[in-house]
């Protein structure tokens, strides 16, 4: 496979070798490095490689040049290869305009000129550009083949589940590509088994009939079995506070292990652009920020696994957790941060449907598919503004529907004047979804007006539902102390007209994020009380790393 290129533009011929020669000495070995003297010529270049189907990851310019600045070069080059990095080289007095070429142009960093030393001043920034961009790149493909169709709920499950644990795949729709005559050479040398939908064709010539996804996790390498027996803390649940409990836990020498049963990021990870977390003026994705996580989280050691926790015990100092497999680990500590589910939406023919234009959540593995059509987002917090921003860059109209008067009380302000400034987003507010209609997937849905007590059936090719948050903790019933909806209480909340809580042995009050059992903690969004933001999560899985140490310094 060809290497992909570096393209550095500037009219200085000293600047760019010096550039040149930069990128060449750190990325040489992986990338090609090359070099244009001016904005015209580097597009005529950019569309020689498009031609020859050449890879770009990164368009570098000089934001000074005659005829063409970089701003004006990059966003013309974004339509040639909008796949790339794109950055300027500017002096300090154009700081201004780079700053300014974030936001409007969609360029994803500046460096100021002179960058020496490199180690310092560029190759940082470059490292984590570059790495964003292999995240999403595809090269010739030679992985996972996943075939199936559209409208199958067991079909979107995996390809879901391989997209959020961030495993490359390639989908054919069997029914939409019926006449390509590749598609046809591979349904007749599966014959029969292609009934059993999906299946799922791996690069060594092994396949899976009807796979599901912990078949799947298994065959591509997902861990599913514990290394060892014991840990010094075990967190259930990858979401942001999981894995930033996990990062500080492992850092500072415990020995971790995180489960997830699905994939690590949780809810934030199917978010298609989170722009108010601190340090990332561009925005990123939820699924850039959960892969950041657990490349971090790896490094200082953390063990994941794909598994479900379904019980816990406490026999003296040991807190055993059991998995749907019916194995088992032991750990001094557990740290609970499974998050919540969206809330079901309880009309007649949702339940049918789901999976079959009826999703709940972020739908990230549906975007594509919704061209064209119209799609409908159910809620108004930010995770529901998200999924609509995403969505109105393929549908041809995305309604969001609530049931209050506005957005003000549930959304970002941000979010509110983005979607406002989006021509194919519309807000129905005072309406409720009463029902769903389609024989084989969803075609038409019931809205009511509570305003005017009237019901409109309306077309929709796709529904994405975010109302409510439920916890999933039945599998702590027993154990751990949960309010009337299943949220865990934790701390001051176990203090009750200043008595401790029943049970509780101990001399001291229960840590911060402590639940009644101690040496069980809760944090993010599973907590009673919790701020439901990213940010929030991040920071209580951070601060209980804390409290655990306090913990096992007694144990």
């Amino acid at each position: 496979m060809a290497k992909p290129i570096l393209l550095s533009v500037d009219d200085d011929s000293d600047v760019l070798r010096a550039i040149e020669r930069d990128l060449r000495s750190q990325y040489g070995a992986e990338y090609r490095v090359i070099g244009s003297d001016s904005p015209e010529g580097a597009l005529d270049l950019l569309k020689q490689l498009q031609l020859r189907n050449d890879s770009v990851a990164l368009l570098l310019a000089d934001q000074r040049m005659p005829r063409m600045d970089g701003v004006e070069f990059l966003q013309q080059a974004m339509g040639i290869f909008p796949g790339a990095k794109r950055a300027l080289l500017t002096a300090y007095a154009d700081t201004n305009a780079a700053i300014s070429a974030i936001n409007q142009a969609s360029i994803n960093y500046f460096f100021l000129k002179p960058w020496d030393p490199p180690s310092e001043h560029l190759y940082p920034q470059l490292d984590d550009l570059l790495d964003d961009w292999q995240a999403s790149f595809h090269p010739a493909f030679q992985g996972i083949r996943v075939l199936g169709t559209r409208w199958s709920p067991k079909c979107y499950e995996l390809r879901d589940f391989l997209a959020r644990n961030r495993v490359p795949y390639e989908w054919t729709d069997v029914e939409l590509s019926a006449n390509d005559p590749e598609t046809k050479r591979l349904l007749e040398a599966l014959g029969p088994e292609v009934a059993n939908l999906p299946v799922v064709l791996f690069p060594d010539g092994t396949k899976l009939l009807e796979g599901a996804p912990a078949d799947v996790a298994q065959k591509v390498g997902l861990r599913t079995r514990a290394q060892t027996s014991f840990y010094d803390l075990a967190i259930v649940g990858g979401g942001p506070a999981g894995l930033a409990a996990a990062v500080y836990g492992a850092s500072e020498g415990l020995h971790t292990v995180m489960i997830e049963r699905e994939a690590p990021g949780g809810q934030a990870g199917m978010s298609s652009r989170i722009e108010n977390y601190l340090g990332f003026p561009a925005g990123l994705s939820g699924t850039d920020l959960a892969r950041r996580a657990v490349v971090q989280a790896e490094r200082f050691g953390v063990e994941i696994l794909s598994q479900a926790a379904v019980g816990v015990r406490v026999e003296g100092p040991y807190r055993i957790i059991k998995f749907s497999d019916g194995n088992e680990i032991s750990c001094h500590a557990l740290m609970v941060a499974t998050g919540v589910q969206w809330r079901r939406l309880d009309v007649p023919g949702i339940e049918r449907l789901q999976g079959a234009g009826i999703y709940y959540g972020g739908g990230a593995t549906e975007a594509l598919s919704c061209k064209g059509e119209n799609v409908y987002v159910v809620g108004g917090a930010n995770s529901a503004g998200q999924a609509a921003m995403n969505f109105a860059k393929y549908a041809e109209r995305v309604v969001i529907l609530v049931r209050g008067e506005s957005l003000s009380s549930t959304m970002s302000q941000y979010l509110i004047d983005q979607i406002k400034e989006t021509h194919n987003i519309q807000l129905w507010t005072h309406a409720s979804v009463v029902e769903a209609h389609g024989e084989t997937h969803l075609e038409e849905i019931s809205v009511l007006c509570s305003d005017t007590g009237k019901t409109e059936r309306v077309q929709a090719s796709a529904m994405f539902i975010f109302i409510g948050a439920l916890p999933q903790t039945d599998w702590l019933a027993d154990v751990v102390e949960r309010d009337d909806r299943g949220f865990l209480l934790t701390g001051p909340d176990l203090i009750r007209n200043g008595q401790r809580t029943k049970g509780w042995n101990l001399e001291r009050d229960p840590y911060l994020l402590e639940t009644n059992v101690p040496g069980i903690f809760a944090v993010g969004d599973v907590r009673h009380g919790s701020i439901k933001r990213v940010a929030s999560g991040v920071g209580e899985g951070s601060v209980a790393v804390q409290f655990i140490h306090q913990y096992l310094s007694k144990v």
